[in-house]
């Protein structure tokens, strides 16, 4: 397996010219029947267009994900297709290890939500392929429905009474899946701003046949020390199959920065910052100061910049036990038949392998897929119980010069985009 940053990964230069020429801009909007659509303006005026379908082992799938800011005369495509690809629970004492997608029926149990569960939204009924139940298959399981963030910006001009600020609204989708003992939130957050948000959070109950941790391995719940919960991680993988402005060509980046002591008379310390093209598959590790983006071949902003998504990673608790595992982030060549990151149970052929780090072998990076794993070490407390409050995690992309400037720029200030114009 080879990592982030090592010989022959690609070239390292500086962070001069990095904007060459690209083709013209290619854009679309989500493409499906009316029943299958989520299409939201949001009160900023940015608008959020996609189409979904459910499957049997990984739920709610987003396809044809596309971001329309004003000012911008066409929905720009993000994303071709976003899901979960798995979540790995092994438990500290050996005893259990679970694949909840692909083993444990994550997709069989969504969940009927009560309107108060979408709050000002619209719950939609999905119809569970394979439904334990045949009788009962269709859910009402998709809530869409929208929030205010708080501040999206805040700028005092030059006197106290002009204030330029705006509260920033978000699309939220999201299901609910039971598993067990667990109910599993698996939400979309789709920001004015153009961030998406990914994240799961686990709620419902702990598991009561596992009060039997007294080998040091797990917390004691209950009354003085009878019950002990057994401690456990949930290893959550979601794939991004990008398709920025509309095409599944694009190139991978990393950023690294190294920061030196000060010298030749200055005040501070100096900082570099370094781009290396990611041009084979390769399996990477968060890193202080380091960063990647998903760049676009066929689409520039109004600057003459390329489009870029940043992946910024959510905080993480990573899993040694497993080599699927022990990677933050997987950039992989597009197969049709690797769709979860552990026991995929698509056929990719002899040696094709079952997990995402058998996938990592070297290939050109021409239609990247990225598979982000975040872990959480869930070591249970009293106040789990009982229902147990939710616990997030997960991880963002973020809009990098996908526009010329803030897609929430106020009138007063478009003009202010780059170094002030002699005599304006």
């Amino acid at each position: 397996m080879a990592t982030l940053g090592a010989p022959g990964a690609g070239l390292a230069i500086a962070l001069e010219n990095l904007f060459p020429p690209l083709p013209s801009e290619v854009t679309a909007a989500a493409d499906c029947s009316e029943a299958y659509k989520i299409e939201q303006q949001l009160a900023t005026g940015t608008t959020w267009r996609m189409c979904w379908h459910y499957e049997s082992e990984a739920g709610l799938v987003l396809e044809n994900i596309s971001y329309q800011p004003k000012g911008e005369a066409q929905p720009i495509k993000v994303l071709t297709s976003a899901k979960l690809a798995q979540i790995h629970v092994p438990y500290d004492d050996g005893q259990a290890e679970y694949s909840d997608l692909t083993g444990a029926g994550f997709g069989q149990g969504l969940m009927n939500m009560a309107p108060g569960e979408c709050p000002g939204g619209t719950i939609k009924s999905v119809k569970v392929p394979d439904a334990w139940d045949p009788e009962h298959a269709d859910v009402n399981g998709l809530c869409t429905t929208t929030r205010s963030r708080g501040h999206a910006y805040r700028m005092q001009g030059d006197t106290p009474s002009k204030v330029w600020q705006t509260q920033g609204k978000d699309l939220l989708v999201y299901t609910v899946n039971q598993v067990g003992w667990y109910e599993y939130i698996t939400e979309w957050r789709f920001q004015d701003d153009g961030t998406l948000h990914m994240n799961v959070g686990a709620t419902g109950s702990l598991s009561p046949g596992d009060y039997d941790a007294g080998d040091g391995r797990g917390w004691p719940i209950g009354k003085n020390a009878t019950s002990y919960a057994t401690s456990h991680s949930h290893n959550v993988f979601w794939r991004l199959n990008f398709g920025l402005d509309g095409s599944p060509k694009s190139k991978i980046e990393q950023y690294d920065s190294v920061v030196s002591p000060p010298s030749r008379g200055n005040e501070g310390p100096t900082n570099k910052t370094t781009r290396t093209k990611i041009t084979k598959e390769l399996a990477g590790n968060a890193k202080n100061m380091r960063w990647w983006r998903v760049v676009s071949n066929s689409g520039k902003n109004k600057d003459n910049h390329a489009r870029s998504y940043e992946i910024v990673p959510g905080a993480s608790t990573k899993y040694l036990g497993r080599p699927y595992t022990k990677s933050d982030v997987y950039f992989t060549e597009y197969k049709k038949c690797e769709q979860f990151a552990s026991d995929n149970l698509r056929n990719c052929g002899t040696g094709g392998g079952k997990s995402v780090d058998k996938w990592v072998n070297g290939q050109t990076l021409t239609h990247p897929v990225v598979w982000m794993n975040v872990g959480f070490h869930h070591v249970a407390r009293d106040e789990d119980q009982q229902p147990m409050p939710v616990h997030w995690q997960g991880f963002s992309i973020a809009p990098r010069d996908v526009t010329a400037m803030n897609p929430l720029t106020p009138a007063d200030l478009a003009d202010q985009n780059g170094r002030p114009r002699e005599g304006s």
